[in-house]
């Protein structure tokens, strides 16, 4: 039998997109759509529908009662759709998996991880996304990932800490030249910026106020929005970077970098093993999970 009734498909992507951003325009704008495009959309679907969805206000967009009710079930069910679309386009079978993680993480930490992964697991097909900041994932488009968390985790996600947050300032041997520093030499030296628009990791400022250091002012600044970047400029003897426990450390014992001094400092955050909460875990993931926690010695 068929499925009735439905519906116009591209409606109801458009009334998504219309709930999320409570605006016609910018919904238009995510769909590459003009404005009026959305809104007859919009209208078509009402029609459809015999009622109205939303309350039309000068420069204002509320859901009706009933549209609020459509609303929830329609994301819903959009959401099943596009997790077992992306379920479908990246797997074909049980020994292929995609790991999620951050910038810093992949070339630091990730990266040498993998390499032994895939030594001892060469029938496992991987794939790897790269996304900063563990809300911009999605948990259609991933098996597992390693992400700092620093309050709780996304809704749709579960996880395992696997390191606790630690935090120091660290340089190139140059650079430093065999100086003994204390947190207040710091201040006036070239310190190299994270831009993190989500404030979740932690900054300079953070470190010295963590230190009871007064350090209202950065006269040496250097920022970037890449954080694997700024590590390349403090290897080259271009400044200090905040250096992270466990994902700095190949650095250190390569000597590429050393500590900048011995205070350390943390905001309680930590690194998280993390996955889809409602996805059943196929073979390869269950085996890149028990793999990692082996390596970082934690118990299967």
């Amino acid at each position: 039998m068929p499925i009735s009734p439905l519906p116009p498909l591209h409606c109801l992507i458009a009334f998504d997109a219309a709930v999320r951003h409570a605006s016609f325009t910018r919904a238009a704008a995510e769909l590459n759509l003009t404005q009026s495009a959305v809104s007859r959309q919009i209208a078509q679907l009402e029609e459809f529908l015999g009622r109205a969805l939303f309350t039309r206000e000068h420069r204002t967009l509320r859901l009706t009662v009933a549209g609020q009710r459509y609303a929830e079930q329609i994301q819903r069910l959009l959401g099943e759709c596009a997790e077992a679309t992306a379920d479908l386009m990246k797997r074909r079978g049980d020994l292929e998996l995609t790991v999620a993680c951050s910038s810093g993480v992949a070339v630091l930490w990730m990266t040498p991880q993998l390499m032994r992964f895939r030594a001892a697991h060469p029938d496992i097909k991987i794939r790897v996304i790269v996304k900063d900041g563990i809300t911009s994932l999605s948990a259609s488009e991933f098996d597992l990932g390693v992400y700092y968390v620093r309050n709780d985790l996304p809704p749709d996600f579960a996880g395992r800490r696997l390191f606790d947050e630690e935090v120091f300032p660290v340089c190139s041997p140059a650079y430093l030249n065999g100086r003994q520093l204390a947190p207040a030499d710091l201040v006036g030296e070239t310190l190299l910026f994270i831009e993190d628009g989500q404030r979740k990791w932690m900054s300079w400022p953070d470190w010295f106020e963590l230190q009871g250091v007064n350090a209202p002012k950065f006269p040496r600044m250097v920022s970037a929005n890449y954080y694997p970047l700024l590590v390349q400029m403090a290897i080259e003897g271009g400044g200090m970077v905040m250096g992270w426990r466990h994902m700095i450390d190949p650095c250190l014992d390569a000597g590429l970098l050393v500590p900048a001094c011995d205070a350390t400092a943390s905001l309680g955050g930590g690194y998280y093993l993390v996955w889809p909460a409602e996805r059943h875990e196929h073979a390869a993931a269950r085996i890149f999970r028990n793999w990692i926690y082996s390596e970082t010695r934690f118990p299967s």
